[in-house]
């Protein structure tokens, strides 16, 4: 049959409409865009192109087969994308759906295009498992795709209503997922399954949602308000790395830093905590700093950041939470942010201010051992510019997990407050002397022993000592921090990225 004009426009009026009128009547009392709409607030005006518009056409009631995807720019930079239309079917996949998808991520890779998910997604349609599921190009080729890309091109998720069972796999692939808090949900199994399986009861919300998966789980990285927010995180994302890891980041302007006294910032009691994303915000350019994962694993600020308007990856110990002690989830995030800083040619900055890597029966159980061995072989593995700036304290392993000297870094800088040690002074003291400690009867005579022997102790570990020794590269006030980083961050530029003979090493997960 062959169509005229008229026929033509109907057919791409029909493709492009999405689904019924109830369902978009339905997602906009939920506070949920089009998925049309979703793709122009995401990108420049008039630069999407569409692929697969006609997917399905002849079937009645699956305009494009519930998926949107093609090319376009974002702030000037070209991307690829793939946008779930929950009107269609809830969003599920079909046989065309998934073909899209891989055909998008593959035309990624291959241009070396960011990649961008706007997921909405049921899952599979289980009417069409034998023509989505199991083959060559069934759905288990879109992961597939999604792992060879990974670290090549930035894989970015917006997640707006469900992820549903396997379709859970494209966010868990991407670099981060920005959900909207009360629609966007990840599972494996439905609530009605889990009933079913187990016998639990439970919701949707309590088993996957956004804050679940935001602050406890760790699958989600920014928890948003709205879905105009999820979007924007996602630009704002992008402004910070290359299209794919052969570039270096974008540079962008230089805007001094707020006013603020790092050095006053920093107590003088390692017993008192203080807030390292107050001192992160006055040591970058000015309004910068991107927190990722900010509700998880607190004890560890990560982040993106400008520093005289180069991309930086930020780590620091946050001893607001938990003390700053490292623990089996904070490991794991500073394994995964450093390697994605890593892939995508971000240097590090990493801020010690670390007691070590907590103890105790749960986080033995846990494998806190196996999740800091992933984080310190993380650190080792990399390879982009690294410096380590002792802030007030790296104790124990902490140290080595914050790319101490051992760690090749490009300069390990302590400020005035800064110590290194094996551990504290009192935890020192008391491990060495405690029989001692323990026989001598009188109250202040034993006091004065053990204030004599923490005296002993803090020498010995002396900053100016340490630099002496060649420990640390140079003190510096904190004042003069960020022009002391700028300077060593310009002179390591071009250096070599070789780090070992082999494939790959084996990743203690």
């Amino acid at each position: 049959m062959t169509l005229d004009e008229a026929g033509l426009a109907e057919m791409r009026k029909r493709a492009e409409a999405g689904g019924a009128e109830k369902y978009h009547a339905a997602n906009a009392a939920k506070g949920k865009l089009f998925a049309r709409e979703r793709i122009a607030h995401l990108v420049d005006d008039g630069s999407f192109t569409e692929d697969g518009r006609y997917a399905n056409a002849l079937a009645d009631g699956l305009p494009a087969d519930g998926v949107i995807t093609g090319t376009a720019t974002v702030a000037g930079r070209p991307i690829c994308l793939m946008a779930n239309d929950s009107t269609v079917k809830a969003g599920s996949w079909g046989a065309r759906t998934v073909e899209k998808i891989i055909r998008i991520i593959e035309r990624a890779y291959e241009r070396g295009h960011p990649m961008i998910y706007l997921v909405d997604s049921a899952g599979a349609r289980i009417t069409d498992q034998v023509d989505l599921f199991p083959g060559r190009r069934g759905a288990g080729k879109i992961f597939h795709t999604q792992v060879r890309a990974s670290g090549a091109i930035p894989q970015v998720c917006a997640l707006f209503g469900p992820s549903a069972a396997g379709g859970a796999y494209i966010p868990a692939f991407c670099d981060v997922v920005a959900m909207v808090e009360g629609n966007a949900s990840m599972y494996l199994g439905s609530d009605r399954m889990v009933r079913m399986v187990t016998g639990e009861q439970t919701t949707l919300e309590e088993m996957g949602g956004a804050r679940v998966h935001c602050a406890e789980s760790g699958v989600g990285h920014f928890l948003c308000k709205s879905e105009a927010e999820a979007l924007d995180v996602v630009r704002r994302y992008l402004s910070y790395l290359p299209d794919n890891w052969t570039q270096e980041p974008p540079v962008a302007s230089v805007q001094d830093p707020l006013s603020v006294d790092l050095g006053g910032l920093v107590p003088a009691s390692e017993r008192q905590a203080f807030d390292m994303r107050r001192f992160v915000k006055g040591l970058l350019d000015h309004d910068s700093f991107l927190e990722i994962q900010a509700l998880w694993a607190r004890e560890l600020t990560v982040g993106f950041g400008r520093l005289n308007g180069r991309t930086v990856g930020v780590l620091g110990n946050n001893s607001m939470f938990k003390g700053g002690v490292l623990f089996v989830d904070s490991a794991d995030k500073a394994a995964r942010f450093v390697q994605l800083c890593d892939a995508f040619n971000v240097p590090l900055l990493f801020l010690a201010d670390v007691p070590g890597f907590m103890v105790g029966t749960a986080v033995e159980k846990q494998g806190i051992i196996r999740h800091g061995a992933k984080m310190i072989s993380a650190v080792s593995e990399a390879t982009v510019p690294k410096i380590c700036v002792v802030v007030r304290k790296a104790y124990g392993a902490g140290l080595y997990a914050m790319a101490g000297p051992g760690f090749d870094p490009d300069a390990t800088i302590a400020l005035p407050t800064a110590k290194i040690a094996v551990m504290g002074a009192e935890a020192a003291v008391n491990a060495v002397y405690a029989n001692k400690i323990a026989a001598i009867e009188d109250e202040a005579e034993r006091d004065a022993f053990v204030t004599a022997r923490r005296a002993e102790y803090e020498r010995d570990i002396d900053i100016a000592r340490l630099a002496g020794e060649l420990v640390v590269d140079t003190i510096v006030p904190a004042a003069d921090l960020r022009a002391e980083l700028i300077a060593r961050y310009a002179a390591a530029d071009g250096k070599d990225r070789t780090f070992a003979r082999r494939r790959h090493g084996v990743t203690p997960v």
